[in-house]
């Protein structure tokens, strides 16, 4: 059969799978497995975990739950609260500042959480309920709280951006200082486009009412600078050539746990096992769908699919931007089925030689891929950070919180042409800070 129908067959019948309800990782391997069967034979299913067991030996790998572990002890304390006070309280007196302080707050806590469910729900817990009160738009505070969210999987540290570096063997110190500049410029555009919704929908003076003595901007500060030291300190062990990111990631992640046990009071060894338990099952997770990909990628690779697409799109006589215009269209419809790490390991081994053949940078293409999954994860039909703000605010509907969330999406596709144009904004730090790519 011609590799190319087969790798239609391949895709049509992985949706289908996926969409039944059975797990990504379960799935890819069905798949996987069914397709290694009619092809190569029954004997091609002894090397699977050969090939399952061997996608995780990698000592990479032992970053993803130092880091979840890391986000874990942050989100079981009230750092996320304490961020939105302390920004609140510095930034109250603006027009529109509390809108500005809970993204702010987002982002802060997306680095130091590096999960968009858990920044949504530990800074929307607070954030909307004071936004509304202050007579914000019910879609302006739902719409911030969920685009500030999905800033967790941009802003390093990244388990994200660790999973792509894994599939596509680059530098993960590379692509964590590739988020930063593009993540600030997010944070920027959502400030820039919330501050001009509430100035058209809002009673300014209403919306910067409120007043702190220096006493009180002061006196929360020691409760979040901790976590931001550590954060800084992670980057600066990494980038400064002190430890590698798994060593990093478990000194930022003990370091974490002995901030919440003593500035938190997180003694309760109940609490602290609830903690490790979340961590465990969310780590397990992302390494079982990483080793199901593995096999997906060498079913590819033995059926020659893989190889026959990346000539096929060679063969074609079609402008590189033209080409990218339509990579961007398929990752933006897979985010909205699919989480992020599936949509990376599932399409990273059929994407990478597309885009290095066409010249683009694959340091530069994590940071668009990421961007096009955060739009995911604000859109229908799944748009996890859409339910988690519902969960938070019920009384708020889902239409609303779609509708508030819709300005933050065409934000982020201006910030992906804004990167197409001006490819520096993702490739000028790593550059910078790591010397020129080899």
């Amino acid at each position: 059969m011609d590799p190319l129908l087969l790798g239609g067959i391949v895709a049509v019948l992985t949706i289908l799978v996926l969409f039944s309800g059975v797990s990504v990782a379960i799935g890819l391997l069905i798949v996987s497995a069914g397709f290694l069967i009619v092809f190569d034979g029954p004997r091609s299913l002894e090397l699977m975990p050969e090939i399952l067991f061997g996608k995780l030996d990698n000592f990479a790998l032992l970053s993803i739950p130092m880091f979840i572990i890391m986000g874990a002890s942050i989100a079981s304390t009230r750092a996320g609260a304490d961020l939105y006070e302390a920004l609140e309280r510095w930034l109250t007196r603006i027009p529109g500042g509390l809108v500005v302080s809970n993204l702010g707050a987002c982002a802060l806590f997306a680095a130091m959480s590096g999960s968009s469910p858990a920044t949504c729900a530990a800074i929307g817990k607070m954030g909307i309920p004071e936004m509304r009160k202050r007579g914000y738009p019910d879609g302006v505070a739902a719409g911030s709280i969920a685009a500030g969210g999905t800033l967790g999987i941009l802003i390093p540290p990244s388990v994200t951006m660790i999973v792509y570096g894994i599939a596509t063997e680059t530098s993960i110190g590379r692509l964590f200082l590739a988020g930063v500049i593009p993540g600030l410029l997010l944070v920027g555009l959502f400030m820039a486009w919330s501050l001009y919704s509430t100035w058209r929908s809002g009673d300014a003076a209403r919306l910067g009412s409120g007043s702190y003595t220096w006493a009180e901007r002061f006196e929360i500060l020691p409760r979040v600078l901790p976590f931001l030291a550590i954060i800084i300190g992670v980057l600066y062990a990494m980038y400064g050539g002190i430890a590698t990111p798994s060593e990093t990631a478990a000194v930022g992640a003990l370091l974490c746990l002995v901030i919440a046990i003593v500035i938190y009071k997180l003694w309760n060894p109940r609490d602290l096992w609830v903690v490790l338990r979340d961590s465990t099952k969310e780590s397990v997770m992302i390494l079982f769908i990483i080793a199901a990909a593995g096999v997906f990628s060498y079913m590819l690779s033995s059926l020659f699919i893989t190889q026959s697409i990346a000539e096929w799109i060679g063969t074609l006589e079609v402008n590189r931007w033209v080409l990218m215009g339509a990579v961007n269209v398929f990752l933006l419809i897979a985010g909205f089925f699919l989480p992020p790490v599936a949509v990376i390991l599932m399409a990273a081994p059929i994407l990478l030689p597309i885009i290095t053949t066409a010249g683009f940078d694959p340091i530069w293409f994590a940071v668009v891929l990421t961007i096009n999954m955060e739009i995911g994860l604000i859109s229908p039909p799944v748009g996890l950070n859409l339910y988690v703000i519902n969960g938070i605010a019920p009384d708020i509907s889902l239409r609303t919180i779609l509708l508030g969330s819709l300005p933050f999406v065409a934000c982020m596709i201006l910030a992906i042409v804004l990167l197409c144009l001006f490819p520096g904004l993702a490739t000028w730090l790593p550059n910078l800070v790591m010397g020129g790519a080899i």
